[in-house]
């Protein structure tokens, strides 16, 4: 699950998936152009927003997995459909008009049109990285709160007790208890509790 950052590009678009709540904020800049992206932008959130009905009714359990495949294969189609119109109408090469920026994120989007539906081939893979994002969250509010780490050690330190204090929040276990039993474990001997829940 990523945004379209150029780090991402050496990866197999059939092992992304692209983030549709990025991609909405770019269709959703598309629609607010003036001209032809207007209407273009209008038509592919619209037709964004009929995917994620069908995501939504599946997650609700009113359809089932072949079911959203099935009615989400349309949607995609009409997508990919529209993304190849906009290219294919075109811009001046190095044109520096909205219709341009509209034209080169289309371009982008097709180079990539796999990535944009790993979530309807691989039952469990959600269509947006939102939860990552939720979770990340409190590690970007304490950095910029705390101005960062002093050393390389203080990095490490750092990391690792978001990650464990993070992890626990989502198994819905207690981190003081978790952190009190490491440090008996460590200063004592015995056994570490693991982040690992039992099968």
């Amino acid at each position: 699950m990523s945004d379209r950052f150029s780090a991402y590009n050496h990866l197999p678009t059939q092992q992304r998936q692209l983030c549709w709540a990025h991609l909405i904020r770019d269709l959703t800049a598309i629609g607010e152009r003036s001209g032809a992206s207007a209407a273009f932008g209008a038509q592919l959130l619209e037709l964004q927003q009929q995917l994620f009905e069908q995501w939504h009714r599946y997650k609700g359990g009113t359809i089932d997995w072949p079911a959203l495949q099935h009615s989400s294969q349309p949607i995609r189609l009409a997508f990919e459909a529209t993304l190849q119109q906009v290219v294919e109408l075109g811009a001046q090469r190095g044109e520096r008009t909205p219709w341009a920026s509209t034209v080169r994120t289309c371009q982008k989007l097709l180079k990539v049109a796999d990535a944009l539906w790993t979530f309807l081939e691989n039952e469990g893979i959600e269509p947006t990285n939102n939860a990552a994002e939720r979770a990340l969250r409190p590690a970007v509010i304490q950095r910029k709160v705390s101005h960062g780490v002093q050393s390389a050690n203080g990095a490490i330190c750092r990391a690792r007790l978001l990650t464990v204090t993070t992890t626990l929040r989502q198994q819905g276990r207690d981190v003081w208890q978790f952190l009190e039993q490491a440090w008996i474990a460590h200063h004592h001997g015995g056994v570490m509790p693991s982040l690992l829940l039992d099968p």
